[in-house]
């Protein structure tokens, strides 16, 4: 089983609810045999560019954080780590890039997700294999290649 505990410190319009929120968690934790937990925190921009700072030494919000914990040796604990969700910031980049809010809030999830289990995207074959794994649960979704760019007609 794999459990959510949703803070919603900012509130907006096209905010997934915790059921469909469970659903990307579950799909992008597919292959992970185990119980897990995980904390996903939704903020504004201010908190998300404090965050940001702080521990990436970035200025400005961004779209998601991904904070994986470290199990210390003999504790027994199922938590995966926190992520810290920028709903201004998700709104915006859906926008820009043509995308249904509600796709772009799945990618944006599993992408934190798989972080959480260690994938990065630091140099292009790491990027490549991350992105590659995205896109085959986002298609189990039925939600299209996020990285494939939309022009609007």
């Amino acid at each position: 089983m794999n459990l959510i505990d949703i803070q919603r410190v900012f509130e907006s319009e096209g905010q997934p609810d915790e059921a469909q929120i469970q659903v990307w968690v579950d799909a992008a934790l597919e292959d992970v045999n185990q119980d897990t937990e995980i904390v996903i925190r939704i903020v504004d921009e201010a908190e998300s560019a404090q965050l940001n700072e702080q521990y990436r030494h970035k200025k400005g919000p961004t779209n998601i954080l991904s904070f994986p914990f470290e199990v210390p040796d003999g504790i027994e604990l199922n938590l995966l780590g926190d992520l810290v969700i920028c709903a201004p910031v998700v709104a915006s980049e859906a926008s820009e890039q043509h995308k249904l809010l509600a796709h772009h809030w799945a990618h944006i999830i599993v992408h934190g997700v798989l972080h959480l289990l260690g994938y990065d995207h630091i140099d292009d074959d790491e990027a490549e294999q991350m992105e590659g794994k995205e896109i085959e649960i986002l298609k189990k979704l039925n939600i299209n290649n996020p990285y494939i760019e939309v022009t609007k007609a």
